[in-house]
């Protein structure tokens, strides 16, 4: 009698699905480096051989993780900020689906924001979400402004894109290693640091640094 384990036969893409999710968990546990293939195969309950000949090698792989997180996070954001509503509307739906996003896929999060930084080629993958990212907060701010008559200098829009991004992103952080606190209160008050400076932005109201 053959020793070898069966498999139960499921679609392609449910089982691509079933490795990603033990991918992630495996690659947020231990990293890029420390993250063997049997471990992830085990996690999944299939064959190695089996997950090299659906996703490649483990650095493709990764890669297929980052691409699903990042489509999710973006597809979350993007699905919020419905453009017709007013501009403070627009940030908090946007923050509310980014940190559910955070609190929902946790090990994604540390994939994304964790693992794939610092780490070439995926830096660059990561850098291109970001960028993603960056355009739509810069346009959705854009967006307020035209609607108050008022437009800025696109260096100072993206300064200011960057700035709640980066924001954002630390405080999301913050809720992955907290999974006691709420997404919606974490965005709450991420929305009161962002939008009581930007409000005061979009009325044309600056700081600037007393003279010497």
């Amino acid at each position: 009698m053959s020793s070898a384990p069966a498999f139960k036969r499921l679609p392609r893409a449910v089982r691509e699905q079933q490795m990603l999710d033990a991918a992630v968990k495996v690659f947020s546990r231990r990293g890029f480096h420390a993250a063997g293939m049997d471990e992830i195969a085990e996690d999944a309950g299939i064959s190695k051989p089996m997950v090299y000949a659906y996703l490649g090698t483990k650095e493709e792989l990764f890669v297929a993780c980052l691409h699903r997180e990042g489509t999710r996070m973006m597809q979350a954001i993007a699905g919020a900020a419905a453009p017709d509503l007013p501009a403070d509307e627009r940030l908090w739906r946007g923050l509310r689906a980014f940190f559910g996003f955070v609190g929902a896929y946790r090990d994604g999060w540390a994939v994304l924001y964790r693992q794939a930084r610092g780490e070439q080629p995926f830096a660059g993958e990561l850098a291109t979400m970001r960028t993603r990212l960056i355009e739509v907060v810069a346009g959705m701010l854009d967006h307020a402004l035209r609607a108050e008559g008022r437009e800025i200098a696109a260096l100072d829009l993206e300064v200011v894109a960057y700035a709640l991004v980066g924001a954002t992103e630390s405080l999301a952080d913050w809720l992955a290693d907290h999974p006691d606190a709420d997404p919606e209160k974490t965005a709450t008050r991420m929305m009161n640091v962002a939008w009581l400076g930007a409000a005061q932005l979009l009325h044309g109201v600056t700081w600037c640094p007393p003279s010497d």
